[in-house]
């Protein structure tokens, strides 16, 4: 039966929402009237997932954090030997998020139809990415579901963990960063008026530090709100800028080339690309769909174009170290690692452990970044601070050699 997400009145007149499963939009509108609930709209939940579009999320409001928790859940029950459609049901009990609920029985509904869970999921491709689908299909084909989904579970996992941790790690500077420029903003826009003001009329030239620091003061006040709304427009038109694929691809090479921007940005990419690869090629996908599809998760343009064009050699007879290498965009322990691994006849293993040394190179790379941006801060707030203060104690320092 096909899942459809509902509104409904209770009696108290308050509005409930939910999914529940029917044979017809009729049918659920009678299931809910038998519960005592007014129905005001049904809708089947694959249109009401689509209608609502992607955002942030993966898709249909299921996040990656969503993802992964079906996923484990799924593995799970699917290795204890429950049959799909119950390992779905319960799964859809459990959660307690419509939108995800909503998904899961829309798969359950077309797997009692008589469709293969690969083509369950390709009816939500904003949910479930090239990777997840062409990996579920290798495991039906080859017989190993229960496998794959657990393969796929610990992928999704670690995924989820790696962006957390780079999201929390940015968290600090980010704070510390604004903390600053707003501390900088009010002493300079309330504080030192207030000070320098005592010496308009001293009746002598004020140093030339205090100048500077009135007229930025006076700058900010007059034209702060102008400033602000170009820098906002900038970003906007810069955001679109992005939007272009050759501003794109000039601007993310540029990024390969800063200093430890560059490598953190490298690092992350190639764990992304060989834990891609791991899991497809363990699976049993074809090396060039492992190829394609792993091209997708790296974000950066140079490098997917790379991959890209490594996929191309590969087909006309390359080795897949030799095809990355040949781009020089690729740390030379991950080319190395795959190299032996290709030789080793241990591709899959290889892989995992590059994504393994590369996810810990850029954590210790997240980690040097956040070090070293901490004492830089205070060093930059401590000589803002040292200016206002001289800029302040100068006059004083004047009218203290007038007065003696």
């Amino acid at each position: 039966m096909p899942a459809y997400e509902y509104t409904a009145l209770d009696e108290r007149g308050r509005e409930q929402r939910g999914v529940i499963e029917g044979d017809s939009p009729r049918a659920v509108r009678q299931l809910l009237r038998e519960r005592q609930l007014t129905p005001l709209s049904v809708t089947q939940a694959k249109a009401a997932a689509q209608r609502r579009g992607g955002g942030w999320r993966l898709g249909g409001g299921v996040s990656a954090k969503d993802l992964a928790l079906l996923t484990r859940q799924l593995a799970t029950l699917s290795r204890s030997g429950a049959p799909l459609e119950e390992a779905l049901a319960t799964v859809a009990k459990q959660t307690e998020k419509t939108s995800v609920k909503a998904v899961v029985l829309d798969v359950r509904s077309k797997l009692l139809e008589g469709h293969a869970l690969a083509a369950a999921l390709n009816e939500h491709p904003r949910v479930f990415p090239d990777l997840y689908r062409a990996t579920v299909a290798a495991g039906e084909q080859s017989g190993h579901l229960d496998a794959v989904l657990d393969r796929l579970a610990d992928y999704t996992e670690a995924r989820q963990e790696m962006n957390q941790k780079i999201g929390l790690a940015l968290v600090y500077p980010v704070l510390l960063s604004v903390v600053a420029v707003l501390i900088v903003i009010a002493l300079l826009t309330y504080v030192v008026p207030q000070v320098v003001e005592v010496f308009a009329d001293v009746g002598r030239d004020l140093p030339w530090l205090t100048r500077a620091l009135i007229t930025t003061s006076d700058l900010i006040k007059a034209y702060g709100l102008y400033a602000l709304g170009v820098l906002a427009a900038a970003g906007w038109g810069f955001s679109k800028l992005l939007e272009r694929e050759p501003f794109r691809e000039r601007f993310d090479a540029a990024l390969l080339r800063l200093p430890l921007v560059g490598g953190l940005i490298q690092g992350l990419n190639t764990a992304r690309f060989a834990r891609t690869l791991s899991i497809l090629a363990a699976s049993g996908v074809p090396i060039l769909e492992a190829l394609r599809i792993a091209a997708q998760v790296v974000r950066n343009r140079p490098m997917r174009r790379a991959v890209e064009t490594a996929a191309a050699r590969v087909r006309e007879g390359s080795s897949i170290s030799r095809a990355l290498d040949a781009s020089g965009l690729f740390p030379p322990m991950t080319i190395h690692m795959i190299a032996n691994g290709e030789a080793s006849g241990k591709l899959e293993e290889m892989l995992e452990r590059a994504a393994q040394y590369q996810e810990r190179a850029t954590a210790a790379a997240i980690s040097t970044f956040v070090g070293l941006f901490e004492p830089f801060m205070i060093l930059f707030m401590g000589l803002v601070v040292m200016l206002i203060v001289m800029a302040v104690l100068l006059p004083i320092f004047d009218l203290n050699q007038l007065v003696g």
